[in-house]
């Protein structure tokens, strides 16, 4: 950063430090996920990256001809579910990590259709973004051009998408731009705008000869449809390289085996029984050796030769085996709940919120021992990795809704939604309050606040998120109905709680993803009840007018935020009573809401566009 005329040592260094706390607020806003982290934790969850499984691919023609012909600009790794592709993606990227010119750009994206953070087109615009200017920081600047205007709302609002291509684009097109690699792990886990994340890799993949993408599917007909249309690529089928992955395979079985081997202590015999089982019916299937072999290691070595038949080749008979199991079991009504239950989650939900949704034994909800040993009980359907519960695969929880709903949602998934939503108000009511996190100071700022340990909101995260979502998936009408009456069940949890939930969300850095529910809310039919519908009216106006300072200082919510609504707003008059003792003297305040609906702040220069969104 260059000195300017007069300005002396230190403003010049206080002019840096400004900048640097720009661009660090900027990359803190544009981050959603950091795929370095969802690929560690990824690898760890499948027991780690197998030493010398990818390298067969580096040598197929397919890859060689990505690698070396500067016209190939896309290469298509496919194959059908459990082949290895996540996984083959790894050990791709940690080749390219070692073998690549250090000023080569990498950057990638894990899709996961079970986590709503990380299962949409957006999610993956910014993480392939947060990577190139964590890797090349002058890049910034073209993030920064409408970050400055916009704030974080730039990658949360219903714009997003289009200002996010722009970005991507200019940053693409920037001739300092290092030569870059973008890889796209599960494009078919994309579950949202995939169609418009396809057009994008399709037209960004010629934009400039610096740029080679990765991208890694099943065999979908619709993805291939569109891949089609880039000029020059190269694909791999994993199904065409049988021999190549069937000797991979082995190998994991191999290092399966081994362990098993020595865990249960197996004989020559039993050990190599076990082997040629595998080895005979894997059907070049990583996921299938890893669900048997998770199933075998509960079996002694003396009685192991016998029960190997009961593991039947293929995906869905492993899985239907599994659920057999679980019906005859003593926790088969507890395991087809919790299976519902995370079957319909919008993210991967934790054992300190599995409570609110489930019905434990007693003392069992903060045991995590018993916790993590109910999650066993679930056949090897779901995986716990640092207190998280997840599918151990996609096709884990296709499976369960497409051939076990009859076991899992025996009333429907409509039954499911509203018992989620309901047991949701039951936990916000029990945990929700005042200064939750006892902060005490009004004007602390959001930046300043620990999360405490243990944490009282660890019950009610997902809730507070999630519970309006569940609601408005009722599609059967009498439960909807019946909960957004005048005097129902969500007319009085707001009344009570609106401002512990609006606290909650702050501290939770999610008061975006609030004010968008509360304005679904809005868009319901309230023919009806006309109390409800002028309530959550003007929830939504306090919020949008209010949200600058509850996001910045969360305990502002009860002073001038409260204080400087409109006299009348019913939010004002129905929590007035939570207005700080200590101000004596109220602000002179209009008595109803203006047609203003929002100051828009936080810009440093001339405004000369401006888009607006739902929240």
């Amino acid at each position: 950063m260059p000195l300017r005329y007069g300005e002396g040592m230190a403003n010049a260094f206080k002019r840096l430090e400004k900048e640097i706390d720009r661009f660090n607020k900027c990359l803190q806003d544009l981050r959603l996920s950091d795929p370095r982290d969802d690929k560690t934790r990824i690898e760890d969850t499948k027991g780690g990256l197998l030493e010398g499984s990818y390298h067969w691919v580096l040598e197929t023609s397919d890859f060689q001809q990505w690698r070396n012909n500067p016209q190939t600009w896309l290469l298509w790794i496919k194959g059908d579910p459990g082949k290895g592709k996540t996984m083959l993606l790894c050990g791709i990227i940690n080749e390219l990590k070692k073998s690549i010119a250090k000023s080569t750009l990498l950057s990638y994206f894990f899709c996961q259709a079970t986590d709503s953070r990380i299962n949409n087109a957006t999610a993956v615009l910014r993480g392939l973004i947060y990577l190139l200017v964590d890797e090349q920081p002058s890049l910034i600047s073209h993030v920064r051009k409408k970050y400055e205007q916009a704030g974080k709302a730039l990658f949360e609002d219903t714009n997003a998408w289009v200002a996010l291509c722009e970005i991507f684009a200019n940053i693409l097109q920037d001739p300092k731009l290092n030569s870059t690699c973008l890889i796209v792990d599960a494009l078919d886990e994309c579950a949202v705008d995939l169609p418009k994340l396809l057009d994008l890799i399709v037209q960004t993949s010629s934009i400039s000869p610096r740029i080679k993408w990765i991208v890694s599917s099943r065999n979908w007909p619709s993805i291939e449809k569109s891949l089609n249309k880039v000029t020059s690529k190269a694909s791999l089928h994993l199904e065409l390289n049988e021999k190549s992955v069937s000797a991979v395979v082995n190998t994991y079985i191999q290092s399966k085996v081994d362990f098993l081997a020595t865990q249960n202590e197996y004989d020559n015999d039993a050990r190599g029984a076990v082997q040629s089982y595998l080895s005979a019916n894997a059907n070049g299937t990583f996921l299938w050796v890893a669900l048997v072999c998770q199933e075998l290691a509960s079996i002694s070595g003396w009685e192991v030769e016998e029960m190997l038949s009961a593991f039947p080749p293929g995906l869905d008979a492993i899985y239907m085996r599994m659920m057999q199991q679980i019906g005859i079991s003593r926790a088969a009504k507890r395991c087809n709940s919790i299976l519902a239950v995370v079957s319909i989650v919008y993210r991967p939900i934790t054992l300190d919120e599995l409570p609110s949704f489930v019905d434990m034994p007693p003392r069992s909800s903060s045991n995590y021992k018993a916790l993590a040993e109910i999650i066993g009980l679930c056949g090897s359907f779901l995986t716990l990795r640092e207190r998280t519960i997840s599918f151990v695969h996609q096709s884990a929880r296709e499976f369960l809704i497409k051939e076990a709903s009859n076991d899992i949602f025996p009333f429907g998934i409509d039954n499911i939604n509203h018992a989620i939503f309901s047991r949701s108000l039951q936990v916000m009511s029990r945990t929700l309050g005042r200064d939750v996190y006892s902060l005490r100071t009004p004007g602390i700022s959001i930046d300043q606040v620990k999360q405490p340990d243990p944490d009282p909101l660890a019950a009610a995260r997902y809730s507070c998120q999630y519970w309006i979502s569940h609601l408005l998936d009722c599609h059967t009408s009498e439960d909807k109905i019946r909960n957004i009456q005048d005097g129902g069940s969500v007319y009085s949890f707001l009344c009570r709680s609106f401002l512990y939930w609006l606290e909650a969300l702050s501290l939770m850095k999610s008061l975006p993803d609030g004010i968008v529910m509360i304005k679904k809310l809005e868009n319901v039919q309230f023919d009806e009840n006309p109390n409800l519908l002028a309530f959550i009216h003007d929830a939504g106006r306090f919020a949008v007018y209010s949200r600058s300072v509850i996001e910045q200082a969360p305990l502002q919510l009860y002073c001038s935020a409260l204080i400087f609504a409109p006299e009348k707003s019913i939010i004002r008059e129905t929590f007035e009573k939570y207005i700080p003792t200590w101000i004596q003297q109220k602000p002179k305040v209009q008595a109803h809401w203006s047609a203003a609906l929002q100051t828009l702040e936080g810009h440093s220069g001339p405004v000369y566009s401006v888009a607006f969104s739902p929240d």
